[in-house]
């Protein structure tokens, strides 16, 4: 046990010097143009206000003006580095800010001091990058450090049960009804209230996941004062955040959400420091400390003790504003590397809730274990995967994840839903045999639910170059290429487009308008959603419709859901090479976010040289022709 924790430091090391060599290389020979398109920088920046935060953090605001359209990897709590461009070299600056906010094109960036502030101003042109997160990677191996060498105490039990046959420990009182829940979610519940150390609530697509660990933590708050709730990413933790807040539950958000609605920012640690009663007073002894320090003419040794005097009284009212906060909170929500948080500095928790659990690494989960007597994980294994980028690491299993490494150890633990919402039937069959044994079936409300009358609700429009050369379209038909950081498939992007305008021809413009039906364009591959976007936005079919389609990668449309979903594939070559079409949990992620209907358009003699698409290219064609 202690040895496998060993050897997930070893391999969490070498992602380490993976992604840290990576970013090095990219940050010296990566011309800048490439690594806007890979969302890595912004520039040109105009820099905006500069001002001290609720936290009395000095901050800057940074809006990008060129590139506006394009991707980007910013989120709260990143590191970032600026640098300036004269001459066609770019010089960065020796200091690193932290992202506070990101909306847009627009960023609030936390920083050292008022020198680097002075510096971004008084250079030309300035641009911002992302810097090698080694905050993270410390908080992880520190972790790994305190569960190895846990002599005793729960933390110690946590690590055991979860990687040895030791047994788990369940009270034992009656099941609680929950009339508005299905059979298996009311199962799960009552499996999490049970649970003494560890469960896991295993929901596949559309079943109701988000519902069903709501439900869990409302009732687990009759019974405790306060939990923490964490994910992996901050997305997830708001839109949780969001449901609990709904349904009536104090939330603190710890850390800036990601995309802050009004009713999200509302209970951020922020605003709720900004909004309390002593607030007024704590600024204003913070304003008096600041001129102080601009009033060179006193006395030193006055000013001084001046200075020291109200320091005292504003950290006393810091602490007295962090204590009503946190007292009047009954869910913890943040990050899991948020959970080493400053602010939760000594706080322990007798429930710690993991959602999307199945998309986070191990090492991140022991950061928030730490603080708790019991852990549920929510999330589905059968979907993405931890993004590992060391191809050793991830062939020593590093993307193996502690829930999964639970549901195959303690199959106990688990409650599987199985009553999925959101797909018609045709949909799920195919997902539903080659990931979840068949165990899944469709609500009625949704089972035979479609657009059109006698449609199909799954269809393959097979971009194999022969076939597009056969509608005479006027386009490069070499099949994908690679552009300056991803694949694109210029030929299978036109027939995207094309067979989803088809589409809409059938169903009519007014009724798609009317009804409101939204549309998911999905690609692996960056380049191939660059270029369908650009293919949108410049055809004025699209104007009317601009608002109903998304245009996105797997990993964007995660945990979302639309009317219609279009997958463009891209890979078309002779060697049957499908790239990272190969991680087949990305493509059930992909498959499922369709409601009613699933156009695949994809190169069939590349894809079905794999066993997977080869199957899925069996049984779309088996409905159309409707051999069931």
């Amino acid at each position: 046990m202690i040895q496998h924790l060993e050897k997930i430091k070893y391999l969490l090391q070498l992602e380490y010097a993976y992604e840290k060599e990576q970013f090095q290389r990219e940050t010296e020979n990566m011309g800048i143009l490439r690594k806007i398109y890979a969302g890595l920088c912004w520039f040109p920046l105009r820099i905006g206000r500069c001002y001290n935060n609720s936290l009395d953090q000095l901050v800057v605001e940074v809006e990008r003006t060129l590139y506006t359209d394009t991707d980007h990897q910013f989120e709260p709590g990143k590191p970032v580095c600026f640098f300036s461009e004269s001459s066609q070299m770019l010089h960065y600056m020796r200091f690193t800010g932290q992202v506070s906010f990101v909306e847009e094109n627009r960023m609030v960036i936390i920083m050292p001091n008022a020198d680097a502030v002075q510096q971004i101003q008084d250079a030309g042109q300035v641009g911002v990058q992302l810097y090698f997160d080694e905050y993270t990677y410390r908080l992880m191996f520190e972790a790994l450090d305190h569960v190895t060498t846990a002599p005793k105490g729960r933390l110690a039990e946590l690590r055991d049960i979860f990687h040895t046959l030791a047994p788990l420990q369940k009270y034992t009182f009656y099941p609680t009804r929950f009339p508005w829940l299905n059979p298996s979610q009311e199962a799960a519940v009552n499996q999490v209230l049970w649970a003494r150390d560890v469960a896991v609530v295993h929901g596949p697509p559309g079943t109701g996941k988000t519902t069903t660990l709501v439900e869990a933590i409302y009732e687990t708050l009759h019974r405790e004062v306060q939990v923490l709730v964490c994910a992996q990413s901050n997305m997830a933790v708001d839109w949780i955040s969001q449901k609990l807040t709904e349904r009536g539950v104090s939330v603190l958000r710890i850390g800036n959400p990601t995309r802050v609605t009004d009713q999200m920012l509302a209970d951020t640690y922020e605003r709720r420091f900004e909004a309390h009663a002593l607030y007024p007073q704590l600024w204003s002894i913070r304003r008096s400390i600041r001129q102080l320090y601009s009033n060179r003419q006193e006395n030193c040794e006055s000013r001084h003790q001046k200075i020291a005097r109200l320091r005292d009284h504003a950290t006393e009212l810091e602490l007295q504003i962090r204590e009503s906060i946190f007292n009047d909170a009954r869910v913890i929500a943040c990050t899991l590397t948020g959970s080493a948080n400053q602010l939760l500095t000594g706080r322990h928790f007798g429930t710690l809730f993991i959602d999307e659990a199945a998309q986070a690494m191990e090492p991140a989960c022991w950061i928030a274990i730490q603080k708790a007597d019991r852990v549920i994980l929510a999330g589905d294994h059968r979907q993405l995967p931890p993004t590992i980028k060391c191809p050793e690491a991830m062939e020593g299993g590093l993307d193996c994840t502690l829930m999964q490494k639970i549901v195959e150890n303690k199959p106990s633990a688990v409650s599987l839903l199985t009553v999925q919402y959101r797909m018609c039937d045709e949909i799920m069959q195919f997902p539903n045999q080659e990931f979840y044994e068949g165990r899944l079936t469709s609500a009625p409300s949704v089972r035979y639910r479609g657009i059109l009358d006698w449609d199909t609700a799954v269809e393959w429009i097979d971009s194999t170059p022969d076939n597009i050369r056969n509608t005479e379209t006027e386009t490069d038909l070499s099949g994908e290429k690679e552009d300056a950081t991803s694949y694109v498939n210029p030929a299978e992007a036109e027939l995207t487009l094309q067979t989803l305008r088809n589409y809409f021809d059938k169903i009519g413009k007014d009724r798609i308008l009317y009804e409101r039906l939204d549309v998911g364009i999905i690609s692996p591959y960056q380049g191939q959603i660059r270029l369908l976007r650009k293919m949108l936005k410049h055809d004025s079919y699209w104007k009317p419709f601009r608002s109903l389609i998304s245009v996105n990668t797997v990993d964007g449309f995660q945990g979302q859901e639309r009317d219609i979903i279009v997958i463009s594939m891209v890979r078309s070559n002779e060697r049957g090479n499908v790239g990272f079409l190969r991680d087949l949990r990305r493509m059930n992620v992909a498959i499922t976010r369709a409601r009613m209907k699933l156009l695949l358009i994809g190169d069939s003699q590349t894809l079905c040289r794999h066993p997977f698409y080869r199957r899925l290219y069996t049984y779309i064609q088996k409905r159309a022709n409707f051999e069931y």
